[in-house]
């Protein structure tokens, strides 16, 4: 994106911050970090590390989202983007990355007037020369879709793929409909005819469907696709925009393939991640 649009889109991050509402007020600092910072024309996403404190309220969510498997962070990224894309938010990372040697700079601390974060965000210089920064912990079977990966995914990737235990292809997913009867009901319980989501698991079950992959040992975003199996008896997940990537260690670890689809954006077309254990049956 444009470096305007980006400026124009921290803008309205802090204007959320100012407002305080909840989850947004338990945010305690917020850094820039990446090819913003340094001031490249053209930025792939805003790179945003949040510090935060918690309360009752958000450990009981926590809690519920990790006994549905899902990610807890959803809500308060959604808190703090609203419905703009472009962010990549790093949560409690602040320290880890210093450590890494990233450049971080802070924009605003809890206590701080906002105008304070608007004065230091107006200070940042374009620099033509600056081009985007490189993405780290990037390997050959996925660099050409590493900006859509958020950094702790592509950390776990690195990690299973240099140990040897995993194999990722990326695949682009045309948008077509699985002929299995059973996956076509499926998605009509669970998704309205024009949902983002229900296209992009049509798309993944076709594909699977497409390449042989048995439908009926198939978990589509956190539900099996034949009722009444159990998940020892499933040999692949597919996970949609990453929402349930906290549980992929566990299937992947159960010998299970992880069929994890990408969001779409304009730049790029639906893309998926077939990540299949090397000894495993997926």
């Amino acid at each position: 994106m444009k470096r305007e649009h980006a400026t124009l889109l921290i803008g309205e991050m802090l204007d959320r911050l100012e407002e305080q509402q909840w989850p947004v007020g338990l945010v305690t600092e917020v850094h820039l970090f990446g090819s913003y910072l340094r001031g490249a024309l053209d930025v792939g996403d805003i790179d945003v590390v949040v510090q935060h404190i918690t309360d009752t309220e958000w450990l009981r969510h926590v809690l519920s989202a990790m006994t549905s498997g899902s990610d807890g962070y959803v809500l308060l990224r959604q808190a703090l983007r609203g419905r703009r894309r472009g962010f990549s938010f790093q949560f409690q990372q602040r320290d880890s990355l210093e450590a890494e040697g990233f450049e971080l700079l802070l924009l605003w601390r809890a206590g701080e007037p906002v105008s304070l974060a608007r004065e230091r965000l107006a200070a940042l210089v374009p620099d033509a020369d600056a081009g985007p920064v490189e993405r780290d912990f990037v390997l050959p079977a996925y660099e050409q879709l590493a900006s859509s990966l958020p950094r702790p995914v592509r950390i776990d990737l690195h990690r299973l793929c240099t140990e040897e235990r995993a194999h990722v292809t990326a695949i682009p997913l045309p948008s077509e409909e699985p002929r299995s009867v059973t996956a076509t009901e499926h998605l009509k319980r669970r998704w309205i005819g024009h949902s983002p989501l229900r296209g992009a698991a049509a798309a993944a079950l076709a594909h699977l469907e497409n390449t042989g992959r048995p439908l009926g040992r198939t978990i589509v975003h956190g539900k099996p696709l034949a009722p009444g199996t159990s998940d020892s008896e499933q040999s692949c997940f597919i996970d949609l925009r990453w929402h349930y990537w906290s549980r992929m260690q566990r299937y992947f670890d159960d010998g299970q393939s992880w069929f994890e689809v990408l969001p779409a954006t304009p730049r790029q077309p639906l893309h998926a991640l077939l990540i299949t254990p090397r000894s495993g049956r997926g």
